[in-house]
């Protein structure tokens, strides 16, 4: 054998062996991080899930609004890359308890009984202003000492938690997407299928709430969102009475 043929068959030799080594490096890597975001959403493979929505009707069939479907389908894009299963439910037929199941809930405590259920228990520092009447307050968050006001189309809050109601490192986490407007519970559930990796590193299993600010939806709708501030602690405690305003600037 020649030794040019010699070094021909040892360099397709090379870069099969480069190759292999590639792509077992890329398998590696990407069931890391697969585990890892399986574990931070509760999420094994052929896990089941829960998908609670508001009804968009008083009928008794389920009919989300388009806001809310663009939403879970957000949602489901994650459950389906952790091999898992959803079901999606109105608030009113969610009757049980967490920690079997891991569950995102979406909507305000006014039209999402099972959000206020999450609240009264889990959150109780935080507030929702749901009074039906007009008013620089309605709709309003209190969280701790601080109120948020929201101004529709240019400022609107959003609380995303993930909560394990303190039953371990097993429990399945409760989601939860408690916003002012529809288009913040898109706003919210976008910038958690974005950033999850960093959440899961920063917070690992543990609970979390943060308050997130969606800047002019008039314009941008869901995709421009801020990160106002971690209010786990706040959030978690019963609110104190002293309150502070927080509202958009004029132009």
């Amino acid at each position: 054998m020649s030794e040019d043929l010699v070094n021909v068959v040892l360099g397709v030799l090379a870069a099969g062996a480069v190759a292999t080594l590639g792509w077992f490096a890329r398998t590696y890597l990407w069931k890391r991080g697969l585990r890892r975001k399986q574990a931070f959403f509760g999420l094994p493979a052929n896990a089941e899930t829960l998908l609670v929505v508001n009804r968009d009707t008083a009928g008794p069939e389920l009919t989300v609004s388009r806001t809310d479907m663009f939403s879970l389908l957000e949602l489901s894009a994650i459950v389906k890359e952790c091999g898992a299963h959803a079901q999606v439910i109105p608030h009113d037929f969610a009757q049980q308890g967490f920690g079997e199941r891991t569950e995102f809930c979406l909507g305000g405590p006014a039209s999402n009984r099972r959000m206020a259920a999450h609240l009264h228990s889990l959150l109780p520092g935080v507030r929702v202003n749901a009074d039906p009447e007009p008013g620089p307050d309605r709709g309003a968050f209190q969280i701790g000492s601080e109120r948020y006001r929201m101004e529709p189309g240019r400022a609107e809050y959003v609380v995303l938690a993930r909560l394990t109601a303190g039953q371990g490192q097993e429990a399945r986490p409760v989601f939860l997407f408690c916003g002012q407007r529809p288009v913040t519970h898109q706003a919210a559930t976008r910038y958690l299928a974005r950033n999850h990796a960093r959440l899961a590193r920063k917070h690992g299993a543990n609970s979390f709430v943060l308050l997130l600010k969606v800047v002019n939806s008039q314009a941008y709708g869901p995709d421009v969102i801020e990160l106002v501030a971690d209010v786990t602690r706040a959030a978690q405690s019963p609110a104190p009475v002293v309150r502070t305003s927080h509202r958009a600037p004029k132009d």
